[in-house]
């Protein structure tokens, strides 16, 4: 039965990976590694070094892999930019800025 994992960078399916993820797993599609807090079902900003596990050490990048043995990927970890939102800030950015 294949997992419905995706990356937490670009959203690529994971599915051609075996479970569970290694620690030098790369996403196929933009080479982002995989075992990082972003990926993790423990990872939530709203926590105290962004972890739900209280007994975690703390990963200063969370974009990078790491040893942590709490690690368990997360099947909701992309989350898309929205792309409106962006266009706006960086036009009024450019508009701050223009002479």
């Amino acid at each position: 039965m294949p997992h419905s994992l995706v990356c937490w960078r670009c959203g690529a399916s994971l599915s051609a990976l075996s479970l569970p993820l290694r620690r030098l797993d790369v996403c196929k599609a933009c080479n982002a590694e995989l075992h990082v807090c972003k990926m993790c079902v423990e990872y939530d900003i709203s926590y105290a070094k962004h972890c739900k596990e209280p007994t975690a050490e703390e990963v200063r990048n969370k974009e990078e892999a790491n040893f942590c043995d709490h690690f368990k990927p997360r099947a909701g970890a992309y989350v898309a930019k929205n792309e409106v939102e962006i266009a706006k800030a960086r036009s009024a950015l450019d508009d701050l800025f223009r002479k």
